[in-house]
């Protein structure tokens, strides 16, 4: 039926089940000790934009875009134009299926024709979604498709996220890889943006909490607020800065506010943040520096 993923997964039982007229433990054979570092699976592709053969999409993307490759041939492969597959255990070169047409043996536990993607490993709870015209892990019952952020989320996120258009149709801001079909942990920050995990976990390594795209603030702060409170009380400016007065944007509320200038870092008078930046009058000085020497 079109518009319906074929998306099959072979049983693990010893009952006899059709796939290439084989039985079930047939297709146990070479079960875990084929495919890369990227998928465990029996069957290799032959790349539709270049005619070479790889284990699998990974393989051929990190082969065509390392340093050591021509710049003018850099390339991506096309994944839903695969045509041809070659069965890991009798090398016979086949249309993409399941089951190989020559030894019977099933080339992934988890096959999706319209990703035309193989996986023994199907702990993953791999799935497709249509909306995203990609295959997904980690169980389609615990996930939504968002149609304005353009992605899967977590069902716990329904209600609690801020939609942002195409959220995951970008670069992670800190590394620049496409997040879209990524394999690693994305999070998605109370602003809506979206970026790896690592990468975040990295940011709070080196005390930075704030989204690299529109710096809101990424956690509650509250603490380090009553934190730069004393910090400011504690650090009285010179005479001459005394009277001295500033405009500020809050990154975290939007408003702008007329403050006394200090050097450690300006509050919002709105939301009370200390995530701000100078707009106008005498030095800049932002709340990052601030925080930077106090945590250090």
């Amino acid at each position: 039926m079109e518009g319906v993923s074929e998306i099959k997964l072979c049983t693990n039982g010893l009952e006899s089940v059709e796939c290439g007229n084989q039985n079930a433990p047939l297709m146990e054979i070479g079960l875990g000790n084929y495919g890369c570092s990227h998928y465990r699976r029996r069957c290799k592709i032959r790349a539709p934009c270049c005619n070479e053969i790889f284990d699998c999409r990974h393989c051929h993307n990190e082969a065509k875009n390392s340093l050591e490759s021509n710049p003018l041939q850099r390339h991506d492969i096309p994944r839903h134009e695969i045509e041809k597959i070659i069965c890991s255990l009798c090398d016979t070169e086949q249309d993409v299926q399941q089951c190989c047409i020559n030894c019977g043996v099933c080339m992934g536990k988890y096959f999706c024709s319209k990703c035309k993607f193989f996986d023994d490993d199907v702990s993953k709870n791999q799935y497709h979604c249509d909306e995203c015209g990609i295959c997904r892990t980690g169980g389609e019952e615990n996930f939504f498709h968002c149609d304005k952020c353009g992605c899967c989320y977590a069902k716990l996120m329904r209600d609690a996220h801020r939609c942002v258009e195409r959220a995951m149709h970008c670069n992670c801001p800190v590394c620049f890889e496409f997040l879209f079909d990524t394999m690693k942990d994305v999070t998605v920050l109370p602003c809506g943006h979206t970026m790896h995990l690592e990468c975040l976990r990295e940011m709070e390594q080196h005390y930075r909490y704030s989204c690299p795209v529109c710096s809101k603030s990424i956690c509650d702060m509250s603490n380090w607020w009553r934190k730069l409170d004393q910090e400011i009380a504690s650090t009285p400016m010179p005479a001459i800065y005394q009277n001295k007065m500033v405009w500020i944007l809050c990154n975290d509320c939007g408003a702008t506010s007329h403050v006394q200038f200090h050097i450690v870092a300006h509050k919002c008078l709105n939301c009370k943040s200390y995530n701000t930046r100078q707009t106008q009058g005498g030095r800049d000085a932002s709340c990052s520096s601030g925080m930077s020497e106090m945590v250090s």
